[in-house]
């Protein structure tokens, strides 16, 4: 596939379809064709929201524990080739690929395939999802609010089979609440190992935080801003593409990483003339906090330029940070 026989038809209605954000009736891919104009497009975008989680993951020490890793509602696959590659293929048993769209399963089973020589990929045979098959890592990317509750229903099953789960979303209000009512649905068997720095009920989904959510930014390549192919997929499918909002939940039943005293900036920081503005999460819920930049001029400059993810051990006076320092390096 090169950009000249992208079919941006297709590509505007799948856009559609994203904006409408409702209960998938049946498959929607047409075409191969279809299926990688979408990959070389939105579905790269959604590999940088994956680059992100999982730079994440390896910076706080997380990794999967062998096993089959199941590619639930996989689309045309980016996000199971994404994880695979990152953790290397020869660290799973073997890689399974489901969609309701048979196209779809071929597709992403073609490219793992291709991707990873030597892993084991294929396509969910019948009766697997209703099995018992121990699964090592599922992988659930973009389907939150196409999901009837049946289907929700379905993979809270594979969940219960499951040793992890990486499961991200646009990062829109929506997804992002209801992905963090299915991790208070599952925080028990699972520890929570990102975003969150607690294994505390969620404060965002507590009262008096209706209008807020849980959601972080994608640093996106830098050079393809400078790429005239990808401007014009912007300008078409009306994108900024220097925001790329996701939210995500990492869960492992085995994991003992992470610490009670680090914090988790939400959403981007504010800058103000005199200080930076915050929405801060840990331990003790949910605040909005500020740096003085008289104060803290390094910190705040961080704040605004870093592409670590934002968890950082704080130094607190009351509502104002006195010091703080990156919990990822």
């Amino acid at each position: 596939m090169t950009w000249a026989e992208i079919d941006w038809t297709a590509l505007g209605r799948h856009r559609e379809r994203f904006l409408g954000a409702a209960p998938s009736e049946g498959p929607y891919w047409e075409s191969e064709r279809d299926l990688a104009g979408y990959d070389m497009t939105f579905g790269e975008r959604i590999g940088w929201k994956w680059d992100a989680v999982l730079d994440e993951l390896i910076i706080r020490g997380w990794k999967p524990d062998g096993g089959t890793v199941v590619d639930w509602g996989c689309g045309s696959g980016i996000a199971g080739r994404r994880v695979v590659g990152r953790f290397g293929h020869g660290n799973f048993k073997s890689m399974v690929v489901w969609d309701h769209s048979p196209l779809a399963a071929d597709f992403a089973r073609t490219r793992a395939g291709a991707a990873f020589p030597g892993l084991d990929v294929s396509v969910a045979p019948p009766g697997f999802l209703q099995g018992d098959e121990p699964i090592g890592l599922l992988v659930v990317s973009h389907v939150l609010n196409e999901l009837s509750a049946a289907a929700l229903g379905e993979v809270g099953e594979l969940v219960a089979r499951s040793r992890a789960v990486l499961w991200t979303e646009p990062g829109s209000r929506d997804s992002s609440r209801a992905l963090g009512a299915l991790r208070e649905k599952w925080v028990g068997p699972f520890r929570v190992v990102a975003p969150c720095t607690h294994a505390n009920p969620c404060p965002i989904l507590g009262p008096g935080n209706e209008r807020h959510w849980c959601h972080h930014f994608a640093a996106p390549p830098p050079a393809i801003f400078a790429d005239s192919n990808w401007v014009k997929f912007g300008k078409r499918a009306g994108i900024d593409l220097r925001s790329c909002p996701y939210s995500f939940i990492a869960l492992d039943r085995d994991w003992t990483g992470g610490s009670n005293s680090l914090s988790r900036v939400i959403g981007r920081p504010e800058d103000f003339k005199p200080y930076v503005r915050l929405l801060n999460c840990d331990s003790s819920g949910l605040a909005e906090l500020t740096v003085m930049k008289r104060n803290c001029a390094a910190l705040c400059k961080e704040l605004a330029k870093t592409r670590r993810p934002l968890v950082y051990e704080w130094v607190r006076n009351g509502a104002t940070i006195a010091s703080g320092s990156s919990a990822l390096r």
